[in-house]
């Protein structure tokens, strides 16, 4: 097998916990291929300039929203929610076309990159143009996803969106969500189109039903009946409280308990937000083997509420992280909101810690890690042999990290530095960014800024 690189790591999160002075030998295809522990082999290998850790899988990004990041803070005449952004959305929504979704998703995945992860699940409803006309290919936005993702050079997960109606009962979409509709068959085409497309580039591939409100129990079952991905299956629920008033007016249940009694609920799901849940519910979940799909910095940016994390982990419930409206970029932002949400509403600290002397960073870290990969339908995760080579340098010349060991190195990282502590960066075996600067950043951001003006 032909080695593209080896790496000599001089400290290094591995599967099984931290070590010393390790060579990582990566493969052509990107996959970590061997990992010598004290090694006699590197003396040819590549010196990192700081302690490594994997690269995280985020699990939630609707790549387009980052256009209007900053755009939606001037205070309504009336009281702002959820539902007011969703109008300001809808404006933008009007007036991107193809080749802008494509210039902000690039935008959006080398920030990614830069903030420390390797992998984005794109949760993709913004399939038509403006009053919901078709493209001449249906595929052309997530065909634009796939081009953007392959530019910046981070790992895809592609979920092509279900959304059909405006609220619960299968209520008629409003004029701002005709770019999102499809009916089932058109949608399963949709699916079958996109297939060979993302097998040729490496991307995965799964769907998304958007949420209860925009689809009807017979389309979902519909849809999850003949779809052949073989992919994760994701669903925003319980984002909201209106959304639990609105789903107990219409069928005298709560989102996420008609969600489990009705949907086949298992470890290829990951139920996004599930905010507001009762303790029955988060204890039904965690039991089910789904993923939360957690999103702290966009839940706090919309005034959504805070995922009860500390029950949900104590059930023994899995979750990973994302950036959804992508407000903020980097692995460090969510999870550090994550913990501060408990502490806020607990009055406590360290409320998400393991047990008694863990490491807060170290047990979000791991289980991000761990949930994030299965929500984004990754086999392996993590730095493994046959992994994929996705990797953190952290900067072994900022003063905290330096001067760090083990986890308190993630503790610096998260609590301390944020995304000024990422070094380098590489996805799939390939350097993707080096000293802080993504490798295509002032193309990117040339492209980006012409996206921003004509949009403004």
């Amino acid at each position: 097998m032909t080695m593209l690189r080896t790496l000599f790591c001089p400290q290094i999160l591995l599967a099984d916990g931290w070590a010393a002075n390790v060579v990582i030998a990566i493969d052509g295809h990107g996959r970590i291929a061997g990992i010598e522990r004290g090694p006699t082999g590197s003396a040819h290998a590549e010196i990192v300039r700081g302690p490594v850790v994997p690269a995280q899988a985020n699990l939630h990004s609707h790549a387009f929203q980052r256009a209007m990041a900053g755009l939606a803070e001037q205070a309504g005449a009336t009281e702002d929610s959820f539902w007011t952004w969703r109008e300001a959305m809808y404006r933008l929504v009007a007036r991107m076309r193809p080749d802008d979704i494509e210039i902000v998703a690039t935008k959006l995945y080398s920030e990614l990159l830069k903030g420390g992860f390797g992998h984005v699940v794109e949760f993709h409803y913004l399939h038509h143009a403006d009053g919901g006309r078709r493209y001449d290919d249906g595929a052309e936005t997530s065909l634009r996803i796939l081009k953007a993702a392959e530019t910046a050079g981070i790992g895809l997960t592609h979920l092509p969106v279900f959304y059909a109606h405006a609220g619960f009962g299968g209520t008629a979409p409003n004029q701002g969500q005709l770019p999102f509709v499809h009916d089932v068959d058109p949608f399963l085409k949709l699916l079958e189109r996109l297939a060979p497309a993302c097998a040729a580039q490496g991307a995965r591939l799964g769907l998304a039903i958007h949420s209860l409100r925009a689809a009807t129990p017979e389309e979902m079952r519909a849809v999850l009946a003949a779809e052949r991905t073989g992919g994760p299956v994701h669903i925003h629920v319980a984002e909201q409280e209106r959304e639990v008033e609105d789903c107990l007016a219409w069928s005298g249940r709560r989102p996420v308990e008609f969600l489990l009694d009705e949907m086949p609920v298992d470890d290829r799901w990951c139920a996004i937000h599930a905010t507001h849940m009762t303790p029955q519910e988060t204890a039904r979940l965690a039991r089910s083997g789904a993923v939360a799909g957690l999103c702290p910095v966009t839940e706090a940016n919309l005034g959504d509420g805070i995922f009860p994390a500390a029950d949900f982990l104590g059930f023994g419930g899995a979750f990973g992280i994302g950036t959804d409206s992508h407000v903020a970029t980097s692995v460090a932002e969510e999870l550090r909101l994550l913990e501060y949400g408990q502490r806020l509403r607990d009055r406590r600290r360290n409320r998400l810690a393991s047990g008694s002397g863990a490491s807060v960073g170290r047990t979000m870290f791991d289980a991000a890690l761990s949930g994030g990969g299965r929500a984004a339908g990754l086999d392996t995760h993590g730095i493994s042999v046959g992994a994929r080579a996705d990797l953190v340098v952290l900067d072994g010349d900022h003063p905290f990290i330096g001067t760090a060991s083990g986890d308190q190195i993630l503790d610096r990282w998260l609590f301390a530095t944020g995304s000024d502590a990422v070094r380098d960066v590489m996805a799939s075996g390939q350097w993707v960014v080096r000293d802080g600067r993504h490798r295509d950043e002032e193309a990117i951001d040339r492209a980006f800024r012409d996206v921003l003006v004509k949009l403004a």
